[in-house]
């Protein structure tokens, strides 16, 4: 039996990732929700959730800037709790700690974030930055996103974007193997996996490890926001996302106690 969900006095808001990679590597859903069910299973414990809503494929910088007006927007100075995924991570460590938001944000949860770049990044951006990047150009959508994921633009990252020492930050990293990886993430979990260990498809364990508490869920990058495992759900092996989110959110109420 699970555990009941927890209320927490403020507010979590959910920062997404680059939505890119949903398009890319999975047609299963769409792209509008970026942690389907989630939001509703906390907030039928009573818990006030938002999404935030930032561009799609532009800088970590950018999207850091647009976080912190989506916060002053719809919390005003109220503290939150921050939960990211994946360069939404990277988005909400830059606004804590580059953008004076360190007081109003309680803790910050990176969900397969690469904290230290992803080595498919890296073999991306080498082999095929040169096209890609001209046609996002042209066709006037940004492109910085995809850079700032590298190994090397993640070593700058971390020596310029310290932790600020009065949020709390902790992490969620996952693993996903034969049987359950499919199709669409075995070929960057080859490149990471070779580089970097375990990994979910495009992020290891080691990039996703942050703060002072890491949890490691089985599942691809896209599993770990609950958009289902197709492999794990034809062996009857799949069970809903959020009820981990809950249990995140029962270890913050001890932050609020």
């Amino acid at each position: 039996m699970s555990l009941p969900i927890l209320k927490l006095t403020a507010p979590i808001v959910l920062v997404p990732g680059l939505r890119w990679f949903g398009p890319l590597f999975s047609a299963r859903r769409p792209s509008r929700d970026a942690f389907p069910g989630v939001r509703r299973v906390l907030e039928a414990a009573g818990n006030q959730v938002l999404t935030a809503r930032l561009s799609a494929t532009a800088s970590v910088a950018t999207r850091a800037g647009e976080l912190k007006m989506f916060l002053q927007s719809n919390v005003g100075s109220q503290p939150v709790h921050l939960i990211g995924h994946s360069m939404g991570g990277l988005d909400a460590r830059y606004m804590i700690s580059r953008l004076g938001m360190d007081r109003q944000i309680r803790s910050l949860t990176t969900v397969a974030t690469p904290h230290r770049g992803t080595t498919f990044a890296d073999w991306f951006i080498c082999r095929f930055a040169r096209y890609i990047s001209p046609l996002f150009r042209a066709l006037g959508i940004p492109d910085d996103g995809f850079f700032d994921l590298t190994t090397e633009a993640c070593q700058r990252f971390n020596a310029e974007v310290p932790d600020a020492p009065s949020v709390r930050y902790a992490s969620v990293a996952g693993v996903c193997e034969k049987p359950w990886l499919g199709m669409e993430w075995a070929f960057p979990s080859h490149i990471v996996r070779k580089a970097e260990g375990p990994n979910d498809g495009v992020v290891s364990v080691a990039s996703a490890t942050w703060g002072e508490q890491n949890d490691v869920w089985i599942g691809d990058h896209l599993n770990l926001v609950n958009w289902p495992n197709r492999l794990m759900k034809k062996a009857g092996e799949w069970h809903d996302r959020a009820s981990d989110y809950g249990l995140l959110l029962n270890r913050l109420a001890h932050i609020e106690s």
